[in-house]
Formats: C-alpha cells, sequence, structure tokens
C-alpha cells in the first residue's frame, strides 16, 4: 500500500469547522445501494459491532456476487472515506492497473485501426483488479471487524445462491455472445447454452472459496501463492498477458481527495485517477458565478451544459494516472480558471464544441454500481465500483468464480479515437505498463453547516454529469429520493450533443434548447442507477434514495 500524502485535516469554511465531531452522531445508519441483497449485508454487519468502513466492505462484496454485469473482484473500485472521530479524509484508489506487458499495437487491427473486439471483450481487455486489495485495506485500516465477519454475508450469497433480477438477465442476453465464447464464463452464466428464466438460482461455490481466501489469508490470498498461480495460468491459456510479477505489484493507494467549496459547503470527491471530482470542481465553480434558483429550465440547463462542456473538453486534454502523468490540478480546480470559463459563456447561444481551444477534432455502455454509507456515528462512505462494460471481458478463470473487467478500453488505447463510451483521450491517458486508466467514477460528499449529502452513480461517461445534477437537485430542496429519480441529461464535449432520457424535457423547452443552437438526442432507454444518503444534523433526520430504474435497489434507514 502506498500512502502518498498526510491526509488527515480538520476543513474550516467561512461559516466555522464542519468536520462531523465525536458527539455529532446521527444515532442510526443509512445505506442506500443498488440491490436489497448488499443493503441487507452492511446491515448485517453493522449489527455486529461494525462501522461504515466494515459494512462498505459486506456491501461491496455482496454487490460484486449478485450483481456481476456491474461489479466484481475482478474489477477496480474508489473508496470515498470520510473517519467521523478526526475528520480524516481519503480515497482508496483500487483502480485497475495496466499488465506489465502492456503494448498499444495489441489493440490495433492489420491496418492499424483500433480493434474494438479486442478492447472490451476477452482477456486482453483485462488489467489487474484492484477491489480485493480494497477490500483488504479498509478492513484492516478503517473497520472495527475481521474480514471473516465482513465479507461473511458474500460468501453465504455466493455458495447458498439468489435468483439474478430481470435487469441482470437482461444484461445477460445483451452480451450472451461474447460470454459463450470463453468456457468458464459460459459454464457459469448460460446453463444449457442459453440466457436463463426469471427464477433461476445463480450459486457459485467458486466465489465464495475465492472470499474466503481472501478473508483468510488477506492481500496473499488473492494477489500471491497458489491462487494468484491459477489466475495468471488461467489468462494466459485464454489469450491474456498477465505475469505473477503484476500480481504482486498491484497495490491500493490513499489519495487525497478534490476538496472545494460550493455555495457554503465542502464537497468532497475523487481525485486522479478519476476524472470525476476535477471536472465536478469545474463545473460547480463555473456555476458558482450564476444564480441558477432564478433562472427558468431552459436558461438553468444551458448554462449546466455550456459547464459540461468545457469540464469534458479538459478531462480530454489534461487527465491520466497521478503517479505517472503531471497535471495542472490546482488550477483546474480553481475559482479564478473557472471565471475565464464562464466569462466565455454567451447566455444566449451554444458554444460548438470545436470552436473551443481544440484537443481533437470530432471524429468519424454502461454498467458499474455504487452504494452510499452514514452509520450511527457519523462515519461516511461513498463507493463506486465497476468490471467497465455489462459482464466486464466476458472471461472467468476457471475454478476462481468472477468475471475479468474490461477496463483496458478506458485508456486512449489510441489517441482520438472514442472508447466505448463515446470519450476521447490522448497521451496522458494512454495505455502504458502499470499505469491505471482513467476513470469517470465520482463518489462524493458533501458537507454543510447542517446537512451531509453521500453521493454517486454508475453510467460510463455520464457519471460526472450526473453527479453533478443530482447535486444541484439537493442544493434546490429535493430528497435522496427525489434526485435519484429525476430525468437526466449530458453533454461531453464530444459528440457535440445533449444526450437527454425519454421525456427529460417537454417539446416547447426542446424547441426553445435547439434555438440556442443545442442538439438534442433523446434515448428511449434510461441511464444510471444513483444511490444516495442525507443527514440533516440540526433535525437528527436520515433518508435514503435508491434509483427506481434499477428492479432490486434498496435504501434503508434504520
Amino acid at each position: 500500500m502506498i500512502r502518498l500524502r498526510a491526509l488527515t485535516f480538520v476543513a474550516v469554511l467561512a461559516f466555522g469547522a464542519v468536520s462531523v465531531q465525536a458527539a455529532d452522531k446521527p444515532g442510526k445508519a443509512a445505506i442506500a445501494s443498488a440491490h436489497k441483497l448488499a443493503t441487507a449485508a452492511g446491515f448485517e454487519v453493522l449489527g455486529q459491532g461494525g462501522n461504515a468502513f466494515d459494512a462498505a466492505v459486506a456491501v461491496s462484496a455482496a454487490l460484486s456476487v449478485v450483481e456481476p454485469q456491474s461489479s466484481g473482484i475482478g474489477g477496480g473500485a474508489f473508496f470515498l472515506l470520510h473517519r467521523a472521530n478526526d475528520g480524516r479524509q481519503v480515497m482508496l484508489d483500487a483502480r485497475e492497473m495496466a499488465p506489465g506487458a502492456t503494448d498499444a499495437r495489441q489493440y490495433l487491427d492489420a491496418k492499424g485501426e483500433l480493434d474494438r473486439d479486442k478492447s472490451v471483450n476477452g482477456p486482453l481487455a483485462a488489467g489487474i483488479p484492484g477491489e480485493p486489495a480494497a477490500l483488504v485495506w479498509v478492513a484492516e485500516h478503517y473497520g472495527k471487524l475481521p474480514l471473516k465477519k465482513s465479507l461473511a454475508p458474500a460468501i453465504r450469497l455466493a455458495r447458498e445462491g439468489f435468483a439474478p433480477d430481470a435487469r441482470s438477465l437482461m444484461f445477460l442476453g445483451l452480451r450472451k455472445d461474447v460470454i459463450a465464447r470463453d468456457p468458464g464464463a459460459s459454464a457459469l452464466f448460460l446453463p444449457g447454452g442459453e440466457v436463463p428464466k426469471e427464477g433461476w438460482v445463480l450459486k457459485n461455490p467458486d466465489l465464495a472459496r475465492t472470499l474466503e481466501l481472501i478473508a483468510e489469508k488477506g492481500h496473499a490470498g488473492f494477489y500471491g501463492g497458489d491462487y494468484a498461480a491459477k489466475l495468471v495460468e488461467g489468462v494466459k491459456k485464454t489469450g491474456g498477458n498477465w505475469s505473477l510479477d503484476d500480481l504482486a505489484r498491484y497495490q491500493v493507494k490513499e489519495r487525497e481527495p478534490i476538496v472545494f467549496q460550493y455555495r457554503g459547503h465542502q464537497v468532497v470527491t475523487a481525485p486522479p485517477p478519476s476524472s470525476g471530482g476535477i471536472a465536478l470542481a469545474e463545473m460547480l465553480n463555473i456555476l458558482q458565478g450564476y444564480n441558477l434558483d432564478k433562472l427558468d429550465v431552459v436558461e438553468r440547463t444551458h448554462l449546466v451544459v455550456e459547464a459540461m462542456r468545457r469540464a469534458y473538453r479538459d478531462r480530454a486534454e489534461y487527465l491520466g494516472d497521478p503517479d505517472f502523468v503531471k497535471m495542472p490540478v490546482a488550477e483546474l480546480t480553481s475559482p479564478l480558471y473557472a471565471a475565464g470559463l464562464r466569462a466565455s459563456i454567451h447566455p444566449k447561444k451554444a458554444t460548438p464544441s470545436d470552436s473551443l481551444p481544440g484537443f481533437m477534432a470530432p471524429v468519424g455502455g454502461t454498467d458499474t454500481t455504487h452504494f452510499s454509507i452514514i452509520d450511527a456515528e457519523g462515519n461516511l462512505a461513498a463507493v463506486t465500483q465497476t468490471v467497465n462494460l455489462p459482464f466486464g471481458a466476458g472471461v472467468v478463470v476457471p475454478g476462481t468464480g468472477f468475471l475479468l473487467n474490461n477496463e483496458m478500453d478506458d485508456f486512449a488505447l489510441k489517441a482520438g479515437v472514442p472508447n466505448a463510451y463515446g470519450l476521447v483521450g490522448g497521451d496522458a491517458n494512454a495505455p502504458k505498463p502499470y499505469h491505471r486508466p482513467l476513470s469517470s467514477m465520482t463518489p462524493t460528499f458533501v458537507i454543510g453547516p447542517e446537512r451531509t449529502l453521500v453521493i454517486g452513480t454508475p453510467g460510463g461517461s455520464r457519471i460526472i454529469t450526473m453527479v453533478l445534477e443530482g447535486i444541484l437537485a439537493w442544493f434546490a430542496g429535493d430528497s435522496p429520493q427525489q434526485l435519484v429519480a429525476n430525468k437526466r441529461y449530458h453533454h461531453q464535449f464530444l459528440p457535440d450533443v445533449i444526450s437527454i432520457e425519454k421525456d427529460a424535457f417537454p417539446l416547447e423547452q426542446r424547441k426553445a434548447l435547439q434555438a440556442l443552437g443545442h442538439t438534442l438526442s433523446e434515448g428511449e432507454r434510461p441511464w444510471g442507477y444513483m444511490n444516495a444518503v442525507d443527514w440533516n444534523r440540526k433535525t437528527g433526520e436520515l433518508r435514503g434514495g435508491s434509483d427506481p430504474r434499477g428492479v432490486s435497489g434498496s435504501a434503508v434507514v434504520k
């Protein structure tokens, strides 16, 4: 494990200290996750004397069992943590790492063009997993319980089985052809070679044994010894390029969160290799110069979109793995820089993306999961974890029980060519040995003098803008359940289009936005499965919200 810098601090704002003191306790706990079985796992561990961090381990591992399309121990995660007794705030970077044998040319076809199949399907698409290391690190350094207790609910779910929900089976159908290529994945998820019907019970004894190894041996149970040898051998047999050295060198990294002010509140969010925190700071700094509450929907949407456009341009230009790439973080998150960007926004006219100081001209999926926790002591956990596209790379090494991720596609495998989410990048996010790909995952806290929000979401490139819209809605008075249910819109610089959920805007508002020069694209499918909790320290009330776009989500306060 690498600790990058001293992280313990008590933030003091204009209105005074906002760090949660030991006497400032909600007395109850709130957990919102994408699956009721994972939420229940978190409360089971809290009931055994665990804290929010033990619960985070339990929820994370349980989601890895019951939502294999979204995340798993073959993927990675960002754990944003706030410890109540001393105000310590830290982000644990458990992002996947490129293998030592990484070579961008492996992902090109005979004509030198990006081979999308290699970048998202099969073992070459997989980075070295980080989630197992994070589970161990959180339990050993922030939790109160041993791993055997915090992982017990997930182990039980894997061994005894559960019935995958309709959403999971839908994604399984979408990825059936890829999963069918791999013997290990097809044996686990396609009984009889077909997508199962609702009511099918998925039992995964191999995953239960893997989790038991982690519970018993910690980091070495996954990244060393006989298990690591079996894993590497299996990846190589399917055409991958992992090595024992890759697994041995993987470490969780503690990183200082991005922290900035918005409307008298402290916003604590994910630093690189997440692009989310910097982009969120840039957008909120821009929007802080406007009185959004006084504007009509069209005026407000126009300004928010223009802030999104500029933040995503900078994402493509500057951001990458902080251990290898120097980034102008202070400048990008500065209110002065935001003021300059704000000055470039015309209040009545859209800015064409190709007219901004350019990074690249336009060139000719979307899963993950998030959960939010506040415990009775006031500890906070916002965790976003993923295997990238649904069911990751579609590969299961026999005897392991988990899917490999396809996070190598989050690198800029060929400069200027969009990845599966339409995001472009350059050398700062190029695939190189031991680098961690840029992510959009944006677990976030908003801590004010009286209220605290814990928020995050899946959604690929749309994660950052969904978190932005959720925060803006919270400031406008929405409850967690309201803000996770709101219709969404998104702009990411390229393509120069506002993506909107079906019926997000009535016809008159769409026409008004088009009159300002915006292009709108309405999709049939919703996106994101946001989970948020908040705490009103003045009244003592805890509230939770789980996105109704999911079918098994659960937000519980007790």
